[in-house]
């Protein structure tokens, strides 16, 4: 196996032993997409023909409303997946993938899927645990929605990006940086970006997190 596609697996299924026949037909069957900023992966309404893996660059996640407008709801980095709901389902997409630089992207189709879940022990239980995760997230923002004030709907927003593994290792003095725009948070918990600049000017405050360049500084007790 390639080293690239190597690294995908190892970030997404850390301890799998892959068999080397397995990872010889992933080697062949796996094809790699390269994409130039503002192409479309694959659009809003479309069935993703693949379970696709970002191995340099990255995707842009977003909604666009009748109207035009555009609520961006994730960044998808190097060795993260993504599409497995639409594939896996068969169901159209909820949303467009667009690279916002010069991107990589692994796309497993049906072949090589079937070789990943089928021949290699473990990735399966792997691939269900995230899927379960994501859609306790989408579960937990929907009930924030009707249910919570502001701040709990921010702290979950903050909450998924990190379980989409948008942290970084804390440093020395145990702040840990978490990759997000304003407007991502704003569209995960359903507030204005109005409100969402107070909540982080009234943290920083409170010094529990600092604003930065492309996300937040985040030091929770």
């Amino acid at each position: 196996m390639r080293d690239d596609l190597a690294a995908l697996m190892v970030a997404n299924f850390p301890g799998v032993n892959f068999p080397a026949a397995a990872s010889a037909a992933l080697a062949r069957l796996v094809s790699v997409r390269r994409l130039a900023p503002g192409a479309v992966l694959f659009a809003t309404g479309e069935v993703t023909p693949a379970l696709y893996g970002v191995l340099a660059g990255e995707i842009e996640v977003r909604f666009t409303t009748l109207d035009g407008q555009v609520s961006v709801i994730d960044h998808v980095l190097a060795l993260r997946l993504f599409g497995l709901a639409s594939f896996a389902s068969g169901l159209p997409s909820t949303y467009e993938a667009v690279a916002t630089r010069p991107t990589r992207v692994a796309a497993f189709g049906p072949t090589a899927y079937a070789v990943l879940v089928d021949d290699v022990p473990g990735v399966a239980r792997l691939l269900l645990q995230e899927l379960a995760l994501r859609h306790d997230g989408t579960l937990r923002l929907l009930e924030a929605a009707r249910h919570l004030g502001a701040i709990e709907r921010f702290t979950l927003a903050m909450g998924q990006l990190q379980r989409g593994g948008r942290i970084e290792a804390a440093d020395a003095a145990g702040w840990q940086f978490l990759r997000a725009t304003q407007a991502e948070l704003a569209a995960l918990a359903g507030l204005s970006r109005q409100t969402v600049n107070e909540l982080i000017a009234g943290l920083a405050q409170q010094g529990r997190l600092r604003p930065a360049y492309g996300g937040l500084w985040l030091k929770w007790p």
